[in-house]
């Protein structure tokens, strides 16, 4: 009884993300409302908001978890292309819809709500920089990068010229910029010869 019950919370929850992707990418985030998901979804609000306390916070579970996977990082041994193919996947996820309008709005939601911006440095940015960073370790530790160069900032500048991009002048985010972004951290970043 109890694994069925689960089961049924567990189709529940996954409906109400979907149809919150799906209500957030039709009308979109600031007219995105619980009791608009709760009407579509065909449950009361109250079931919402026992699992999520606001909709800045269901639409953070709702990108999360359907795109999870979708983010993690190759090791085939070459750094550079790693990290290339990973960063074209984000940036191909965020071109498309409802990913990017929507992300967009969730990460100006975070500037006003600190439980939103908690929980997305919490859930999505601080895990991805140690995703980055990890993958940069490697590769330093393979002598692929400069020994003393510090990863931190590496994947400050790495991120730092996408996000800006992305959220400031909302330019679209294309292979060619990344590569390029690439091509000038990895110049710094070599070991000497």
């Amino acid at each position: 009884m109890t694994d069925k019950r689960n089961r049924r919370g567990a189709d529940l929850t996954e409906a109400i993300m979907r149809t919150t992707l799906r209500l957030g990418e039709e009308i979109g985030y600031s007219r995105l409302s619980i009791e608009a998901v709760a009407a579509r979804a065909g449950v009361g609000k109250h079931t919402i908001y026992r699992r999520w306390p606001s909709k800045g916070a269901l639409l953070l579970d709702s990108l999360l978890s359907l795109h999870e996977a979708d983010l993690d990082y190759p090791d085939t041994g070459d750094v550079a292309a790693d990290l290339r193919a990973q960063i074209h996947a984000a940036i191909d996820l965020m071109g498309r819809p409802p990913f990017g309008p929507l992300f967009q709005a969730l990460v100006g939601e975070a500037q006003y709500d600190p439980h939103v911006a908690a929980a997305l440095n919490e859930r999505f940015i601080a895990p991805q920089a140690d995703k980055t960073v990890a993958r940069l370790k490697t590769a330093r530790d393979q002598g692929q990068l400069s020994p003393d160069f510090d990863l931190n900032l590496a994947m400050a500048i790495l991120s730092g010229p996408l996000y800006f991009q992305f959220l400031i002048t909302q330019e679209p985010l294309t292979h060619d910029y990344v590569d390029r972004i690439l091509t000038a951290l990895f110049t710094g970043m070599r070991p000497p010869p």
